[in-house]
């Protein structure tokens, strides 16, 4: 499993953070925006401001658009602060844009809104740091921590009880196992004892007060299951269900409902709903300016491309597009020849065919700028996993597992894979399969400010970056 900024992690552990309204669940919530609102407020009292109703109107729109905190803390230091610069970043874009669109932001001197902008995720920093060390030794005191039971002693069982064992935030103390196998038949590595079959589980959670019980059996169980949950009936006991299908690797898995009915999510793309109109209106509104402002460039870059070479200034390919349909992807053109059909060779270093202008704009990845084109049409994303040409995709879904679910949301300009070195030429199916594994976390771990984190990341790669030829 990758370690990375936004790593993978296993759905039982988004199941346990919702399992109860904990004490680091509830800091995680409300930590970012009461930080920015009393940020504002200091800044403003340090200035002599009066904190009239403008003030007043900004401090609730700051908490109400950032609440709850995106940061949680479960996530490394360095996952922490991508997330902030990043959600601050976006903050700012849609809090500026509001007060130039309304002219409400005459109503704040310069100064303030500086101090406060500068101001506010150093302060979040200390805060979050000092709480990364207070509330591990709040939460494990004897009045918060609670207790716990699993019944079945299995993967998913093992690997439930380790996340209580290694997650200090989650303040869960697992007392014990519950199976009815014989102990030679158990794993080795149990990270807590046996403590009886499943027919002594109730009485053992009368008799100790457990809180929680979760029964981590395979579905095949059902019978044993409905018979487990009748003998529990006379305890107090919170009892949840962990099914055995989490133990695969899930894309957006989650619970939903059709109508009255309960569904589990099990590869979805993360673009329903709201979260479908958050990106694709970020993709139009930053296509659009980035169009605009770059128009004397991208004339340059035209006039360039014909005088490099005889051929068309822009090279249309055939890939792959959502849910696997054809598109036509739209780049400058920088080599001799424009291949797009049953076989279609990679580009490599000092390839013959890429002319001297092209090898430039590749480089530098201008060759890229007209999908930005593409993306107003609706056919890919500002960032999403990179299409591939379709020969390539006929070739690299057979050979490597799980490959077409990248094309559950539209494809990129950049992406997740490429800010974390797979760019450019992937000569190797070990490498295809690095930049799959890493599309396939995006689609886990999708956030807005993900999205802009990447855009950032990938303006500073661009300058200094060498492996696209």
């Amino acid at each position: 499993m990758l370690r990375h900024d936004h790593g993978n992690r296993p759905l039982t552990g988004n199941l346990l953070q919702r399992t109860g309204f904990t004490l680091s669940t509830a800091f995680g919530a409300f930590l970012y925006p009461t930080t920015i609102v009393l940020c504002l407020l200091v800044v403003a009292g340090y200035y002599d401001e009066d904190i009239g109703p403008p003030y007043v109107i900004l401090c609730t729109l700051s908490f109400a658009v950032t609440f709850p905190g995106e940061v949680t803390f479960h996530e490394s230091f360095r996952q922490v602060l991508q997330k902030l610069l990043s959600s601050w970043l976006l903050f700012i874009c849609i809090m500026g844009a509001f007060g130039f669109a309304t002219a409400y932001i005459q109503y704040f001197p310069e100064n303030v809104l500086l101090a406060w902008v500068v101001s506010t995720p150093i302060v979040y920093g200390v805060i979050y740091s000092v709480l990364r060390i207070v509330l591990p030794r709040v939460i494990s005191s004897p009045g918060n921590l609670r207790t716990a039971v699993i019944a079945g002693v299995n993967e998913i069982g093992i690997c439930l009880a380790q996340q209580f064992q290694n997650d200090p935030y989650l303040g869960t103390r697992i007392l014990g196992f519950f199976d009815d196998r014989s102990p030679g038949d158990f794993p080795s590595g149990i990270p807590a004892p046996i403590e009886g079959r499943l027919l002594d589980l109730s009485e053992y959670v009368k008799q100790n007060h457990v809180d929680t019980i979760y029964l981590a059996l395979p579905m095949a169980a059902q019978p044993h299951i409905l018979k487990l949950l009748d003998s529990l009936k006379d305890t107090t006991a919170s009892i949840y269900f962990v099914p055995d299908i989490f133990i695969t690797d899930l894309i957006q898995g989650r619970f939903d409902s059709v109508g009255n009915m309960p569904v589990v999510a099990i590869c979805e793309t993360p673009f329903t709903g709201f979260n479908g109109l958050v990106k694709r209106s970020s993709d139009v509104v930053l296509s659009v300016l980035i169009l605009l402002l770059l128009f004397p460039l991208l004339s340059l870059l035209a006039i360039g491309v014909k005088l490099s070479s005889p051929g068309p200034i822009i090279f249309k390919q055939r890939r792959y597009g959502l849910d696997g349909k054809e598109i036509l992807v739209y780049k400058f053109r920088s080599m001799t020849a424009c291949d797009d059909g049953e076989v279609v060779k990679q580009a490599t270093k000092d390839d013959a065919r890429i002319t001297r202008f092209g090898a430039f704009i590749r480089r530098t990845s201008m060759d890229e700028l007209p999908q930005f084109v593409n993306v107003l049409q609706g056919r890919m994303s500002i960032v999403g996993p990179r299409p591939h040409a379709v020969a390539h995709n006929e070739i690299y879904r057979k050979a490597i597992k799980g490959y077409m679910i990248r094309h559950k949301v539209k494809p990129g300009i950049t992406g997740w894979a490429q800010v974390n070195g797979y760019r450019g030429e992937t000569e190797s199916i070990d490498k295809m399969e690095m930049r799959i594994e890493y599309d396939l976390e995006y689609l886990r771990n999708w956030s807005l400010s993900l999205d802009f984190w990447i855009i950032a990341k990938t303006a500073l790669i661009v300058v200094k970056d060498r492996n696209a030829y």
